[in-house]
């Protein structure tokens, strides 16, 4: 019995993620790009930088309770991704032939959705909610996201997948729990 990402093995996601590898391949072994794209790969690692943004945000705007509410969010999405949707698909990571320039946690999780990308999307679409610093977060979130191809733990498919899962998962966890809010709004979705 073939797995529910099967589909992700065919000849369009295939000469899709080859074609974008090849793209990324251009700056690879760039001294530069690489530690940038190593740098971000590792602190998109459990959420550590979204951790870091709202915290920082929450002693400019004397708002403790943001970051518990940016965690609680966070907490969700990751077991939504890593905890239901990854374990549906199974996809194998992309096999690297060669030394890494910097030393990187390899998950073990399925490779579709990319929780880095996912978790970068959400996090930008909380955390710009009413900011006007919101070019910033996607700005960073897009750097999160295109580090998983360049240091090939992802396939392109599975971040594209990831950016589109953060950023549904982020507006719907503005609308159940807005900022500013003690609390998540329950029954957010019932006529009123």
């Amino acid at each position: 019995m073939r797995s529910a990402g099967a589909f992700l093995d065919g000849p369009g996601p295939e000469r899709f993620d080859r074609a974008i590898d090849a793209a990324f391949d251009r700056i690879r072994g760039n001294p530069v790009a690489d530690a940038v794209m190593y740098g971000a790969s590792a602190l998109g690692d459990h959420g550590l930088l979204w951790m870091g943004l709202a915290a920082l945000r929450a002693v400019r705007e004397h708002d403790p309770a943001e970051v518990v509410r940016v965690t609680a969010i966070m907490a969700s999405e990751s077991a939504i991704v890593n905890g239901g949707i990854k374990s549906i698909f199974r996809r194998v990571r992309p096999v690297l032939d060669g030394p890494r320039p910097f030393h990187l946690r390899i998950p073990l999780t399925s490779s579709f959705p990319s929780g880095h990308a996912t978790s970068a999307f959400c996090a930008a679409a909380v955390l710009s909610e009413g900011d006007r610093a919101w070019p910033a977060y996607y700005a960073l979130a897009t750097v999160v996201a295109a580090s998983r191809i360049h240091v090939r733990i992802h396939h392109a498919s599975d971040v594209v997948a990831g950016v589109a899962v953060g950023a549904v998962l982020g507006r719907l966890a503005r609308l159940i729990w807005p900022r500013g809010e003690s609390r998540p709004r329950v029954g957010v979705f019932r006529r009123v």
